[in-house]
């Protein structure tokens, strides 16, 4: 009897607790995320011409070649769409790399604009060849149109501009971009240290990574200004298992494929990191619920109940959104025999891991190996780097990057979020405490599938936003 007392006394606090969660998200108003780009033709369609003579000049970057050359060439393109760019700044060439230098009337608080020159391969058939930078349809089509010389276009565009119209900075300006990006390579770090030779420690760092997304979560509708506070570390890590081999008529138990697949299985179907949600990520739910509906309100609004069930349901719901509470390990390469009928002696399986801050490298690391090693695998870690610190949201940087997108993008709404891929500006992470990822862009569901996939392309209507975002950031810093 005293037990289903206490089963009564324990539905009923659910209840009351549940009923002040629906009372309490009741009582927010409720909002939408109007914001579309207003109507500036002219403007456009000339961004959008310089922003084709840029897709058309092919820059694929190829891990380990000196490619300096081909990217000289590209760096002729940019002398001839931005002449008072390049005739006011002091311009740093390294590798193909390039930096340049805007002076302003102060110089301790340089404010940092990047983004890539190089692109990925392109593959596949496409409506429009992938270095065509066909304009049709409202939009630039091509390799880099929105995997970012859009934005390399947009903060040069907006310098041209400011020049043009006599307007020095407040604080130094640097425009940053590495030929490298996409395999990260060494371009950025040599960036990096040159302005450490120099002395240079930047206050705000502007990089790709996030963007304004068009419905970042289903449900959730409009468009989104998603500003990335930090990324997630990541490994490639290669394990080896190894037997006596054979041949395949007379198996034994536990060969080399065997125990990687039961490894394999185990790493994927087991809770093996720990799930926790994030400051950032809260403030993301939290942010977004205002717009939802009801019932994604009633969760995301009251994280201090759902937060339990939030954390064990994220990973079925949305890949990304779980990629953001935990440590993620994925299976990307597998070797064995090369003949059907022969068991191997050695067998690999490669995977890339990516690290959240409440279980770093070295503690991630640390399980996947002890996992492996229960397996009777071998350990190698090829490459790895722990995640970024995070930007402060309540910090003045952070507000100052929300002031400009609300100025910019009227109607809007802005969030910080985590990224879970790798950018460059990790690399600024070393010399400047506040580094954003941000490209003052939308991206639509077509450009998201677009991106390093067939078919990339840019909605040019976006693009007078994007130089007037980077103007009134130059503009705000002080």
């Amino acid at each position: 009897m005293i037990i289903v007392w206490i089963l009564l006394g324990c539905l009923g606090l659910v209840l009351l607790l549940l009923l002040a969660a629906v009372v309490r998200t009741m009582l927010i108003p409720g909002r939408k995320s109007d914001y579309t780009p207003a109507p500036d033709p002219e403007r456009a369609e000339a961004y959008a011409r310089k922003l084709s003579a840029m897709v058309r000049y092919e820059t694929v970057s190829v891990p380990g070649e000196d490619q300096r050359e081909k990217f000289l060439g590209f760096h002729k393109v940019l002398e001839e769409l931005f002449p008072l760019v390049h005739r006011t700044m002091e311009k740093t060439e390294i590798d193909g790399n390039l930096l340049y230098r805007w002076k302003g009337r102060k110089s301790d608080r340089p404010l940092v604009l990047m983004s890539h020159q190089d692109v990925v391969p392109a593959e596949g058939e496409w409506l429009h060849e992938p270095f065509s930078g066909d304009i049709a349809d409202g939009k630039v089509w091509g390799r880099g149109a929105s995997d970012t010389k859009c934005s390399v276009m947009a903060f040069f565009q907006a310098a041209e501009e400011m020049i043009a119209d006599g307007i020095t900075p407040r604080q130094d300006v640097y425009l940053s971009s590495s030929c490298t990006e996409e395999w990260g390579g060494d371009g950025c770090p040599k960036l990096v240290a040159e302005l450490e030779r120099q002395g240079v420690k930047p206050w705000l760092v502007c990089d790709e990574g996030g963007g304004i997304i068009t419905e970042p979560i289903g449900g959730v509708h409009g468009n989104f200004a998603m500003v990335g506070v930090f990324e997630k570390g990541r490994a490639d890590v290669r394990f080896t298992a190894t037997s006596e081999g054979g041949h395949s008529s007379a198996p034994k138990a536990h060969s080399s494929v065997a125990r990687l697949a039961a490894f394999v299985n185990e790493a994927e179907t087991k809770h093996i990191f720990r799930r926790k949600m994030p400051k950032e990520v809260a403030a993301m739910f939290e942010t977004l619920a205002l717009y939802a509906s009801f019932p994604m309100k009633l969760v995301f609004s009251n994280l201090w109940l759902f937060r339990p069930v939030l954390l064990r349901v994220l990973p079925m719901i949305s890949a990304q959104a779980g990629a953001m509470i935990r440590t993620t390990i994925a299976f990307t390469m597998m070797r064995g025999s090369e003949a059907c009928n022969v068991i191997p002696r050695k067998a690999t399986v490669s995977a890339n891991m990516r690290f959240i801050p409440h279980q770093g490298m070295e503690e991630s690391l640390g399980i996947i190996r002890k996992l492996a090693e229960k397996h009777g695998l071998e350990m190698e870690v090829l490459a790895a780097n722990d995640y970024t610190e995070p930007v402060d949201i309540h910090g003045e940087a952070f507000r100052t990057v929300q002031q400009v997108i609300e100025k910019t993008f009227p109607g809007c709404a802005g969030s910080p979020y985590v990224m879970t891929g790798a950018t460059d500006s990790r690399f600024y992470q070393k010399i400047c405490p506040n580094v954003v990822r941000f490209a003052p862009v939308i991206y639509g569901p077509e450009q998201m599938k677009g991106m390093h996939g067939m078919n990339e392309n840019i909605e040019y209507n976006c693009l007078p936003g994007a130089v007037d975002f980077y103007k009134n950031l130059i503009e705000a810093i002080d």
